[in-house]
């Protein structure tokens, strides 16, 4: 799940949550919110630290030797 799927998810969360006041029978819509608001804050959490952790890694730099003598010719 990325970072945007994760907002997404708490965008409609919080919709179903605060914004909708119909009634379905059997669901209760504020607790899908409630569960759709939980579901995206942790996608977004572990997300935002997968991008952190793999940003750093590639800080690495190769630096490669020159040649002392020109290559062969053939």
């Amino acid at each position: 799940m990325g970072i945007g799927t994760s907002l997404l998810l708490i965008a409609v969360g919080a919709i179903l949550r605060w914004a909708v006041t119909d009634t379905v029978s059997g669901v209760n819509l504020a607790t899908v919110g409630l569960i759709l608001l939980i579901v995206g804050i942790i996608g977004l959490l572990i997300s935002l630290y997968y991008a952190t952790v793999y940003t750093r890694s590639r800080d690495t730099v190769i630096t490669r030797d020159r040649y002392v003598e020109p290559p062969p010719r053939y």
